[in-house]
This record gives C-alpha cells, structure tokens and sequence, in this order.
C-alpha cells in the first residue's frame, strides 16, 4: 500500500480470509470499452461503479500497471469454486476481448475462464466468439499470473467445429489412457519405484476425471519420478502436461449450433464423449450481418426474415436432453449469476457431454435503451417469459430428486409484449407491416407460453 500510486483509495476487506487486506476493484481505464455494464449492474446499495469521461481517468492507468505487477489476484486464498463472490477473485483468462461494447456472449465465456481456464483446451467455432477470441496479433485469452498456465485455444469453420473438439478430446483420453496403462504396468512390474510412488499411480487412477485432484496428484507424481531412473518414470515425466484432467470446451454460436454445424454437434453430443459445449445464442448469426436462424423467434425482423419470422424457435435444449444422457441448461446471467455459476460447476463435472445454452443479447437487436443494459435486457427477458431457465442432469435419473430442473419462476406475461417492444428487431415490424405484427407477436408469446408449460410439466414429474 505504501508504494501505490499517490490518491489509491482502499476498502478494509471483509472475512477471515482476508485478514489484515485491503480491497480495491481497479479498472483499466485504457481498456475500457464504455459500455457501462459494469456501472448498470453494480450490486452496491450505493453505487461503487460510475462512468465518467476517459480524459478524468487517466491517473486510473499508472495504478492498473501497479495493481496488475504488484498486486494481482487473491483466488489462491479462497476456494474460488464455492460461490460467485469467491469466482470474482479470480483472474480472468479472457481479458479485452474487443468484442462490441456491452456484447452479452463475452461475460459467459470470462467466468468459465476463472473456473477452469489453466485446464482449459477450447474449440471454437467461427463466428463473434472466433473473431474476438483470436483477434491478431492479439488474443484475449491468456495465461495465469502464478501457474503461468492458461486456455489452449483454437478456431474450426463454422461446419465441422463440434468434430474438432470431439478430436481435442479423443485425442486427450487418449494420451491418459496410456498414462494409466504405464501406471497400472509399473505397479505390477517395477522393482524401482517406491511404495509412495504406486499409493499415488493408485490414487490418479481412481481419480483421474477430477480437476483438481488428478492436478494436484499428478504434480506429486511427476516430482518423484524425476527422481527415479526407470523407463514407466521417464515415460510418465514426458507426458505431465496430461497429468490433469483437462476442461474440454466447445464454444460457438446459434448460426453454428442450430444451424449449419448441428450435424456435428448431434454427432458429438451422441458420442458420449466427456466434452463441454457452450452455445452463445443471439438468436440471429450475429458474425455475418444479422441473417435469421432456426433460434430466431417468430415475429423477429431479420436478413432473409424481413417482414418478420414465421415460424417457432428451435428448443435446441430439449432435442438434447432427450438423449438422457447429455446434460444440458439454459442459461441468462443477467437474470441469476447463481444459476449460471451452479450450471458450469455441473457441465463441468459430469462425465460426459454437457451442452449449455446462454441468452446473448446483442447489437443486431437494437435494444432501445442501448448496449450499457444488456445484463438487465436478460434478466428482463426471464421476467417476462421470453427465455426460460432450467436444468437437466443425466446423474439424478433413478434417483428421488428430479432430473429435470426449472429455475424461472412464474413469469409475468403481462411484460412479454413490452420486452418485444424494447428491441428494434421486433418493433420495427410494427411499423413496416403493422398487421403481420400484431399476429406475429401474438404467437410469439403463445410459443414462449406453450414452451414454459412444457417445461412446468417437466419440473413437476
């Protein structure tokens, strides 16, 4: 503290953890994107965040520099998993993404990144995610202060990206098999290697699909078996970067998902393979100007959809889920962080395919009261019953809880038509072709309404 910068202002940080810390949330005033998000959603009874113009923020800079050499992050104090105040601890390792400002897809991939982004391997699909993701020169994904280790990252086409990462992933099990093999061989036939030593090959087997102890055991291996001089050692050293269960993600958007990859991504999903497939849905491809997909509602103005889409929006989810067993959530952060948080734990967690769903508000909307609300557009959207919450996993089937979760509540439906009204892509058919409109929205609604009911049916068995 005595050598920040002249004027850093600090708060006493609160808990047992922290004892004797200071607490300070620093911006970087250069890498701002002005989309005041930060400042709309800010949870502080009395705002802690405000935006203000960038020219009064300039001392902001030399003390980022300070923050970020000096004094980094803490998630190493806490057990960042636990909840989503301890998440924020950690450092994102995906950072300045010059993605569009307020763009509702970046804050989803940014906290699996604090989660698990030091195991991460990611197969991206083209589209925004690809474009902001692999900006050259110059990447927002990058590695961790302490372990130096951050998410392996790379970009498919838009029709083959689920198999890419489905290749990612076989390839990996691949790798650990032979690990395992060399374990389990070296148990049996190796003279050299300690007692400790085969406890621990014993112990990875056993827990060899969980993150953080197949790390954390693998860490313990690989330094004793640079000590010992046989060929399972040698072979097992050579082969340490897949000691840890790695995060396998599959990331893209509706264009790719519900339309010209989904193919791929049934193919993937049916695989059984343990792979984890994010979704970023705009409900329109986003990319490549604004032309309608299947997630594109009925009633929504776009390219090849000028006078208003026809016809219902694909439940990607659900053709999912009937799989039984592939995991699968629908998601929108803005209504509830905890929900998001609690379904990425999960995805991440279960032993097989996991598709999550995440409502993405986006440019191509023309949301009225602009970008700064799109957290709040999402939460909106919940309210209102235009997106709908929920979970289902496949590890609660046989037992007495119910696979199958909803986490919206009832929503207000007397808000559905004003929601619609808020955005451009829906109130500009109102002008255009007003008749066509007010049918349109009527079934809109219906479908929203019908696609809750589906649901209720679900939660309730």
């Amino acid at each position: 503290m005595k050598n920040a910068p002249a004027g850093t202002k600090t708060l006493k940080a609160i808990g047992k953890d922290f004892e004797g810390l200071e607490f300070r949330m620093q911006v970087s005033a250069l890498d701002c994107m002005g989309c005041g998000n930060c400042a709309d959603i800010c949870p502080a009874k009395t705002k802690a965040l405000e935006m203000k113009p960038l020219e009064t923020q300039m001392a902001e800079a030399e003390r980022w520099d300070y923050m970020e050499k000096k004094v980094i992050y803490k998630d190493h104090l806490i057990d960042k998993t636990a909840n989503i105040k301890n998440s924020q601890f950690a450092q994102p390792l995906f950072e300045f993404s010059g993605a569009c400002a307020g763009c509702g897809e970046t804050p989803y991939i940014k906290t699996i990144t604090q989660l698990f982004g030091e195991q991460m391997m990611v197969a991206n699909a083209t589209g925004c995610s690809s474009i902001y993701g692999g900006s050259a020169p110059a990447t927002p994904y990058c590695r961790n202060h302490k372990s130096g280790f951050g998410p392996a990252w790379a970009n498919s086409l838009f029709e083959d990206n689920a198999e890419y990462g489905l290749g990612m992933a076989t390839a990996t099990r691949q790798m650990r098999d032979r690990i395992e093999r060399i374990m389990t061989e070296a148990i049996e036939k190796c003279n050299c290697c300690s007692d400790e030593l085969k406890s621990l090959f014993k112990q990875w087997i056993e827990n060899r699909e969980k993150t953080i102890e197949s790390k954390k055991l693998g860490d313990q291996i690989i330094e004793l078996a640079k000590k010992c001089d046989c060929t399972y050692c040698k072979e097992l050293v050579d082969l340490k970067q897949y000691m840890a269960k790695k995060s396998q993600w599959i990331f893209g958007g509706d264009g790719w998902a519900y339309d010209i990859g989904f193919g791929g991504l049934d193919h993937v999903l049916a695989s059984g393979e343990n792979v984890n497939v994010l979704v970023v849905d705009t409900e329109v491809y986003s990319n490549t100007g604004g032309q309608s997909s299947k997630s594109t509602p009925a009633g929504a103005v776009a390219k090849f959809a000028t006078s208003g889409k026809k016809i219902r929006k694909k439940d990607l989810g659900m053709i999912a889920k009937s799989y039984g067993y592939v995991y699968v959530a629908q998601v929108a952060m803005g209504s509830s962080q905890a929900q998001y948080f609690k379904a990425i734990k999960e995805a991440e967690a279960y032993n097989g395919p996991s598709l999550v769903i995440c409502y993405a508000p986006c440019i191509n909307h023309g949301i009225k009261t602009g970008m700064t609300r799109t957290q709040t557009e999402e939460k909106m959207a919940v309210e209102c019953g235009y997106w709908h919450l929920w979970r289902y996993n496949p590890e609660l089937e046989g037992t007495d809880q119910n696979p199958f979760v909803l986490d919206s509540k009832e929503p207000d439906w007397t808000k559905f038509q004003d929601f619609l009204l808020n955005e451009v892509r829906y109130s500009s058919l109102q002008k255009t072709f007003p008749d066509e409109a007010k049918e349109l929205f009527k079934a809109t609604q219906e479908n929203a309404e019908w696609r809750y009911n589906q649901y209720k049916r679900q939660a309730e068995k």
